[in-house]
């Protein structure tokens, strides 16, 4: 089976490269922009910008893929806010390129979303909570995954929040490092304790879209980590962990801060259809984080 990725670059798209290397029955096609990050030692990689249709399709016909899995996104929410154009370029115009050579080229499609697209009224939510965003990256997300529902071709969508790991390159940083780092350098940190959310381990993520496209899955799943966890309660979970002073963090609300992006409050998934359907299992926080602690 001839899997691309896209965005093979970034947090999610390294953790897939290197799980779809492992699998024997699987050629992996890697695409980013610019050079790739990681060595591709298994399969190939192929420099494509998603956003130009016409080097879309020209990788699709020389590769010809069976799955493309889309990791490639615009996901910082503020600048999607204050940058709306770059926004949907990146988030709404790819996929409509991407929709386009699957059906050009018979291609299944597993797409990532995202939590993003709820306005955060309640939660935990399953796959059958009606849509309402609250910021333009949701909203340029929501336009997306209705350019895929409304395609004729074969797709899954895997929609997922708050995803932490660590990139080979260290060039992102998400909020158990950033937790882990201010408490080494003895700063006192402010962390909301009225966000809820179900953190997911990037390589859980991987593991999701890996069986998705495997299985060639279709319809709308909830990818994500298990535990329903405030930021307050992630960072104290990390001091806990790595023996850090969590008399550094303090609890605050959403208030304190200004953001040009508003923030769904509660969000959050409910997993019983990837775990009935994929076989989908993630690992707890905790071991999360030991996942973490292995790779630094």
């Amino acid at each position: 089976m001839k899997i691309l990725v896209t965005g093979s670059n970034g947090l999610l798209g390294q953790k897939l490269t290197d799980l779809l290397a492992t699998d024997p029955s699987v050629t992996l096609i890697a695409t980013a922009r610019g050079k790739s990050v990681l060595p591709i030692t298994t399969g190939e990689f192929h420099s494509l910008d998603i956003t130009d249709a016409e080097a879309v399709n020209r990788v699709f016909a020389e590769t010809k893929p069976d799955a493309v899995i889309n990791t490639a996104a615009m996901t910082q929410v503020d600048q999607c806010e204050t940058d709306r154009e770059a926004c949907w370029k990146a988030n709404v115009t790819s996929v409509e390129n991407l929709v386009n050579a699957c059906a050009a080229h018979n291609v299944h499609l597993v797409h990532v979303s995202t939590d993003f697209i709820f306005d955060g009224t309640r939660g935990p939510l399953d796959e059958l909570e009606k849509p309402n965003p609250v910021n333009y990256y949701g909203e340029s997300k929501l336009a997306a995954e209705e350019v895929v529902q409304k395609s004729k071709i074969n797709w899954a969508i895997l929609r997922t929040v708050l995803v932490f790991g660590i990139t080979r390159d260290m060039s992102r940083s998400n909020i158990v490092l950033w937790v882990k780092n201010s408490l080494e350098q003895g700063k006192t940190i402010q962390v909301v304790n009225d966000q809820w959310r179900t953190p997911t381990l990037a390589e859980d993520l991987a593991a999701g879209c890996y069986l998705a496209a495997k299985k060639k899955a279709k319809g709308i799943y909830n990818i994500s980590g298990k535990d329903f966890l405030t930021p307050y309660d992630i960072a104290i979970a990390t001091a806990d962990y790595f023996k850090l002073n969590k008399a550094l963090i303090n609890a605050t609300d959403s208030t304190k801060f200004t953001q040009p992006a508003k923030r769904p409050p509660k969000t959050g998934f409910i997993i019983d259809k990837a775990r009935t359907d994929l076989g989908y299992e993630p690992r707890s926080f905790t071991e999360g984080l030991a996942v973490l602690e292995s790779q630094m």
